[in-house]
């Protein structure tokens, strides 16, 4: 799931008008008219919360006469439920309301598929990168320097300066033989 369809949905549901709105059409389908008179709000009010679900893909509008009648997309509120519980879901949505400096960087110095394309040369910039690398790693691991490198290949290919960050910019430790690594 993109953030933005994340984003999206959140916000569709982030209103207690539109709260209502759902739990009205999740017993049955509703005029604007009839939503507007049960909740006590203008039509073009209710009009424009309508809006916000429908764009969310949460409620579909049909014409019955003169009429829009809006019913709840149950199974698009299940198939976001799913996708939100999904792990690799879960996983992302740390990265959603970072640091704007921190997500610029990342975006400047990231591929599409998450690789780095360069090594930043002001050092901000290279914590932040080293930021994001020591995700890769759990709080209380010990690795050996074959698995810190298996783990940073995944970001590129030029391991051996992020290895060498992290132990500068005091983010991981190593043993006196330099054969053990873990996360400060």
């Amino acid at each position: 799931m993109e953030h933005s369809e994340l984003i999206t949905f959140f916000k569709a549901l982030a209103d207690p008008s539109r709260l209502r709105v759902v739990g009205l059409l999740a017993h049955r389908p509703h005029s604007v008219e009839e939503l507007a008179t049960v909740l006590d709000l203008r039509a073009s009010t209710v009009s424009h919360h309508l809006g916000r679900l429908v764009g969310a893909g949460l409620v579909r509008a049909a014409v019955d006469g003169h009429y829009h009648v809006y019913t709840l997309q149950t199974d698009s509120l299940q198939q976001m439920a799913q996708s939100l519980l999904a792990t690799d879901t879960l996983l992302d949505t740390a990265t959603i309301s970072g640091d704007p400096y921190e997500q610029k960087v990342l975006s400047a110095f990231l591929d599409a598929e998450g690789r780095l394309k360069a090594v930043p040369m002001k050092r901000k910039k290279f914590q932040v990168i080293l930021r994001h690398a020591l995700r890769l790693f759990e709080v209380d691991g010990v690795w050996d320097e074959k698995e810190i490198n298996r783990r940073l290949k995944a970001l590129t290919l030029d391991v051996a300066t992020l290895r060498r960050g992290f132990i500068d910019h005091g983010m991981m430790k190593r043993d006196a033989a330099g054969s053990r690594y873990w996360r400060v």
